[in-house]
Formats: structure tokens, C-alpha cells, sequence
């Protein structure tokens, strides 16, 4: 468990943090906003700072006008952005790696490299001689 989401908080220290009153955070977990972790015996709530960044968030855009349900689903599409932007960033790396691996077992060479003759660079306005 890393610092970011290991749970610690209490509910007021949380509340504290996110400038908030507990009531507020325990309406956000009934509407789905944020979802703390528990105690073994679940009868506690513990916040994370993943939580707290999460509370703030939802703060901020409420600031701006949103309703919980609007925030619920402007939070639930930057998740999907997020996820979506890590998957963009595997496939390149496959892509990358596997040009690579094809250039390495064929032996070609990238186009710039391969188009050199006599020491220039063939232009498109070179008359047909």
C-alpha cells in the first residue's frame, strides 16, 4: 500500500483537510462520490489522501456551479480519460518497440538515412535528367 492511498483518517481530520463538514463527506459516500476505506469491524470510516484529493476536487466543482450528479459523472469520465490515456501509452510503447524489433531483424534503415545520394539529399524540384 503506498502513501497515497493508505487510509489514516478519521472523518473530522478528513472533514479538517478538505474544508468540509464530516456531515458533507458522509452525503458524498451515500451518493457514490467517495468511497473511504473501513475499520475491520467496518464501523469506521478511514480516508486516504487519495480521498482528500478527491474531496477537493469534488469541492472545486462544485464551486463552479455542478450538481453532485454532474460532478459524480465528471469524475467518473476523468477516470475514464485517465485509464484510457495509460492504454494510448502501452499501445505506443508496443508499437515502438515492435518497429523497432522489425527494423532490427530486417535490417532497414529509417528513409532519411537511405535517400542520400552523392552526398545531398535528392530534392522533389530536381529535373529528371
Amino acid at each position: 500500500m503506498d502513501f497515497e492511498t493508505q487510509a489514516v483518517y478519521v472523518i473530522s481530520v478528513a472533514a479538517e483537510l478538505a474544508g468540509m463538514h464530516p456531515q458533507t463527506l458522509r452525503i458524498y459516500e451515500r451518493r457514490g462520490l467517495v468511497q473511504p476505506a473501513r475499520t475491520a469491524g467496518g464501523k469506521q470510516r478511514r480516508y486516504s489522501n487519495a480521498d482528500i484529493a478527491q474531496l477537493l476536487r469534488i469541492a472545486q466543482l462544485a464551486d463552479l456551479g455542478m450538481n453532485l450528479e454532474g460532478i459524480r459523472q465528471v469524475m467518473a469520465l476523468e477516470i475514464e480519460v485517465a485509464e484510457l490515456k495509460k492504454e494510448v501509452r502501452l499501445l505506443q510503447d508496443q508499437l515502438t518497440k515492435s518497429t523497432a524489433d522489425t527494423s532490427t531483424r530486417y535490417g532497414l534503415v529509417p528513409l532519411r538515412q537511405s535517400v542520400t545520394v552523392f552526398g545531398r539529399r535528392p530534392s522533389i524540384f530536381d529535373k529528371d535528367r
